[in-house]
C-alpha cells in the first residue's frame, strides 16, 4: 500500500471517529437537558454500558414514546461499540503497511527460489521499468522494491494461468481430435460391407459415453441404426433398431437444433418407423418426417438427399386415397397435402445438384412424367436409369421398378 493511500485511509478513519464521537456528545448533552422533565427516566450508575440511563414506563408517558426512547438507547450502545472498533482500527493502521510489505516480500522470495516460477530477464526488465518509470516518481526505494516484488509475483501468476489455460485447451483439443478420427473411420466403414456397417454401429456404441454430447456423433449413430436396420433379417430386430434409432435421432435434434444432418436422419428414422406403427402413428410420423426434412433443407439447402426424400414424401402423399386423407383429417385436423408436380420439382432439384445422383431418382422422375402425361420424358428417364449399374440394395429396388415400368412405357 502506498504511503499517500495510507494517510488518506487514516484521516478518513479519524474523521469518522471524531464525527461519531461529536454526535454522541451532542446527543447526550441534549438528553441531559431534557431528561429531568421526562417521566419514566431515572439515572443508574451501575449501567454496564456506561450511558447512565434506564427507562421505565411512567403514568404520564405514552407507550409509543417509550418504544422510541428504547430504540434511541440501542442506537447509543451501537455507536459506542463502533467508536471502540474505530479506535482499534486507528491503532492497527500504522503497522498495516509494514505487514503487507513483509508478506509480499516473503511471497516474492518463495517464487524466485522456485525454478518453475522464475521470471525471464525480459520480464524483470519490464517490471523494473514499470517501477522506475514516471509512475514511480516520488516514492522511496523501499516502496519501489515492494511494489516491484508484487508486480513480479503477479506476472508469474499470469504466466501460470496462461500455462494452465494452454493445458486446458490441449485437453479440449485432444478429445476433439479423437472425435474427428472416430467419425472419419465411421464414415469409411459405412461405405463397406454389411459386416463393416455392423462394426460401425458397435464402435459408436462403445464410444457413446465419451462423445454422446456431440451432435455430429449422435446423428451418425442414428444413421448407423438405419443402416443396420436395412441389413437385418428378422422383423423383431428391424423394429428394435428402428425404435432405438428414432430415439437417438430425437436426442440429436434436441442437442443441436441447428444441425441439418440431425434433422435429416431423424426424419428418415420417423419414416422407417411408419412400417411398424399403427395407422395413427404412421400419419403422425409422416408429419414429423416432413417438418424435420423442411428444417434440414433450410439449414443445408445444397444436400440432394433431403430433396430426394422430400420428393418421395410428396409422391406418396399424392397417391393417398380419399379414405386415407379422411383418416388423416379426422386424427390431425388437416390431411397432408402434396401433388405429383411437387414431387417432380424435388426430384429435378436432386438432378440439378448432383446429376446422375441415383438409379432410383431416375425411376421416380420417370413415374412423375408418366403420371402427368409426358411419356417421352418418362422414357428418357427410364433409359438413364437402365444405363446405371445396380450396386446397392436401393439400386436393386430401382431395377425391380424398371422391370415393370419400362414395358408399360414401351422402352
Amino acid at each position: 500500500m502506498a504511503q499517500a493511500d495510507s494517510k488518506v485511509l487514516v484521516l478518513g478513519a479519524l474523521a469518522g471517529v471524531a464525527g461519531i464521537g461529536l454526535a454522541v456528545v451532542c446527543y447526550r448533552g441534549l438528553r441531559s437537558k431534557r431528561r429531568s422533565s421526562w417521566p419514566g427516566f431515572y439515572l443508574n450508575s451501575n449501567n454496564e454500558q456506561g450511558t447512565g440511563l434506564m427507562l421505565v414506563d411512567g403514568p404520564g408517558m405514552p407507550r409509543g414514546q417509550v418504544e422510541v426512547l428504547e430504540r434511541l438507547e440501542a442506537l447509543i450502545q451501537c455507536v459506542s461499540e463502533l467508536k471502540e472498533e474505530m479506535k482499534s482500527l486507528k491503532n492497527a493502521l500504522p503497522t498495516l503497511q509494514d505487514h503487507l510489505r513483509e508478506e509480499l516480500r516473503g511471497r516474492d522470495e518463495v517464487r524466485r527460489a522456485s525454478p518453475h516460477h522464475r521470471t525471464t530477464p525480459t520480464r524483470r526488465k519490464r517490471a523494473a521499468g514499470s517501477i522506475t518509470g514516471p509512475r514511480a516518481g516520488g516514492r522511496s526505494s523501499e516502496e519501489a522494491e515492494s511494489e516491484g516484488g508484487y508486480i513480479t509475483a503477479l506476472t508469474d501468476s499470469e504466466e501460470e494461468d496462461e500455462e494452465l489455460s494452454d493445458g486446458q485447451q490441449s485437453d479440449k483439443e485432444q478429445p476433439a481430435d479423437q472425435l474427428s478420427v472416430l467419425l472419419e473411420r465411421i464414415d469409411n466403414l459405412r461405405k463397406g460391407t454389411d459386416s463393416e456397417k455392423r462394426e460401425s454401429l458397435d464402435l459408436l456404441l462403445q464410444q457413446r459415453e465419451e462423445f454422446g454430447q456431440s451432435s455430429s456423433f449422435l446423428w451418425r449413430l442414428t444413421r448407423a441404426y438405419c443402416d443396420v436396420h436395412d441389413i437385418s433379417y428378422t422383423l423383431e430386430e428391424k423394429k428394435s433398431h428402428a425404435e432405438t434409432g428414432k430415439k437417438i435421432g430425437e436426442e440429436a435434434v434436441g442437442l443441436n437444433p441447428t444441425c441439418a444432418d440431425s434433422h435429416q436422419w431423424y426424419a428418415i428414422m420417423c419414416g422407417i418407423m411408419a412400417e411398424y406403427d399403427t395407422v395413427q402413428n404412421k400419419i403422425k410420423n409422416g408429419y414429423i418426417f416432413k417438418d424435420h426434412l423442411d428444417k434440414a433443407i433450410e439449414l443445408k439447402p445444397q444436400d440432394p438427399l433431403s430433396y430426394y426424400l422430400l420428393g418421395r414424401w410428396c409422391y406418396a402423399v399424392a397417391q393417398l386415397s380419399w379414405i386415407e386423407r379422411k383418416v388423416a383429417a379426422t386424427l390431425f385436423g388437416e390431411p397432408p397435402s402434396a401433388s405429383i408436380e411437387d414431387a417432380l420439382k424435388n426430384f429435378l432439384k436432386v438432378e440439378e445438384l448432383n446429376p446422375g445422383y441415383s438409379k432410383l431418382n431416375y425411376v421416380y422422375l420417370a413415374k412423375c412424367y408418366r403420371d402427368i402425361g409426358q411419356r417421352e420424358r418418362a422414357k428418357k428417364m427410364c433409359e438413364a436409369a437402365c444405363s446405371m449399374k445396380a450396386e446397392s440394395k436401393e439400386d436393386e429396388e430401382a431395377q425391380k421398378e424398371l422391370d415393370l415400368l419400362c414395358p408399360a412405357l414401351g422402352v
